[in-house]
């Protein structure tokens, strides 16, 4: 049977790490990279993992390139701290990693958002992927690449996607400025026109083409925000470009 590992990011992440944890203890091996938690992070960690890397943040794709280079397992599964692998997925991960047939799987995330999962607000990411050639690129919403083909797996992981709406807004705040800083250094320069049409089309994909209207008020408030979230992104691109921030 290939070797499993399993890395987790972590900052401050006391109240979500235990479970997460608990989650993935049918891997070989569980790794968590902490950007130098100031809460319970590490105390509650250290019973449930088989190292701790404590490094400066700079960026996600740097963070999580460094704990791959320390795994040792044949396949890596990436997870953050407020995701859960449910028994059900466990085992078609199991069986996945047995197969010949691919060289990485997506995994299907629905959003958890007011008390509810929003199935129609999901995401399909590539998080489980045999170690040997893969890495991260990309500041933000940083993109996981493999050597051979891809595969979906079926069952979803629990995804504790927002602690609340302001955690949420404030997240979306965050990667404005991380997608602003990446635009501004490919020289593209903001509009008015992008800055109406990016955000009305996000909110018409995330609501419509999507299904969103399907999760009722959550589905609506989700959807606002996310359109909310890309006219930040341009926003601030213009603030950059002025050498304000």
């Amino acid at each position: 049977m290939p070797r499993l590992s399993v890395i987790i990011p972590t900052y401050n992440e006391a109240a979500y790490v235990e479970a997460a944890l608990q989650s993935v203890q049918f891997a070989d091996e569980i790794i968590l990279i902490d950007s130098f938690s100031e809460d319970d992070t590490l105390l509650k960690a250290k019973p449930l993992v088989t190292k701790i890397i404590e490094r400066k943040f700079d960026n996600f794709s740097n963070q999580k390139n460094a704990a791959l280079e320390q795994a040792t397992g044949d396949w890596v599964l990436f997870l953050d701290a407020d995701e859960r692998i449910t028994h059900s997925l466990q085992l078609e991960i199991e069986g996945a990693i047995a197969s010949t047939t691919y060289y990485g799987y997506k995994l299907n995330f629905p959003h958890f958002f007011i008390n509810r999962f929003l199935y129609h607000h999901n995401n399909e990411v590539l998080r489980l992927v045999r170690r040997d050639g893969a890495y991260f690129s990309g500041l933000v919403h940083e993109k996981l690449h493999c050597n051979g083909a891809v595969g979906k797996l079926k069952n979803p992981v629990l995804h504790f996607t927002y602690k609340g709406l302001n955690h949420f807004i404030k997240k979306k705040e965050q990667y404005a400025w991380f997608q602003a800083e990446q635009l501004h250094k490919k020289g593209k320069k903001p509009s008015l026109w992008l800055m109406f049409l990016k955000p009305t089309y996000r909110f018409f994909s995330s609501y419509i083409l999507r299904g969103g209207f399907r999760d009722g008020i959550p589905g609506l408030v989700i959807s606002g925000i996310n359109a909310y979230g890309v006219f930040q992104r341009y926003a601030k691109l213009i603030l950059l470009r002025r050498g304000i921030r």
